[in-house]
């Protein structure tokens, strides 16, 4: 379980750093398509939806271009990625670094209830870095809830 613990752990440290590097936020989507240029709101005419930093509105900068301006699905890719901005990665890598920290602390206590518990936690945890060249196929948690 150290071995697995230890992977969580990295794998949080790299997202984090991922997260310190991007271009900061907020990002966000606009699909009136408003961006402010220093003097004054201007509206993007190149066809394009993108994402946006520097607040929900007044826009920035581009953080990227997702395709057509109206097209479904570049709308909701560039919804998506807002959604994700670097300061809501920090905020999702803070609260699992504590629950890995709450499970290290049942998988100690003794409790073969709670230790079960935690390890099934870690082992879940884990899922979503299974295509990471360091995962252990014996990590993954198992499909039966009992």
């Amino acid at each position: 379980m150290d071995e697995l613990i230890a992977f969580v752990r990295a794998r949080l440290d790299e997202d984090e750093q991922a997260a310190r590097d991007a271009t900061p936020g907020p990002w966000s989507y606009d699909p009136g398509k408003e961006w402010y240029d220093g003097d004054d709101f201007v509206t993007m005419t190149n066809g394009q939806e993108f994402v946006g930093y520097g607040g929900t509105s007044p826009f920035r900068g581009a953080i990227c271009i997702t395709g057509e301006a109206g097209h479904a699905q570049s709308a909701r890719d560039a919804d998506y990625i807002a959604r994700h901005d670097p300061a809501r990665t920090l905020r999702d890598v803070r609260a699992r670094r504590r629950t890995l920290d709450r499970c290290q602390e049942g998988l100690l206590s003794g409790d073969p209830r709670l230790a079960g518990f935690a390890a099934a936690a870690v082992r879940e945890m884990a899922q979503r870095w299974d295509d990471h060249d360091d995962f252990d196929e014996g990590w993954r948690a198992s499909s039966d809830p009992g």
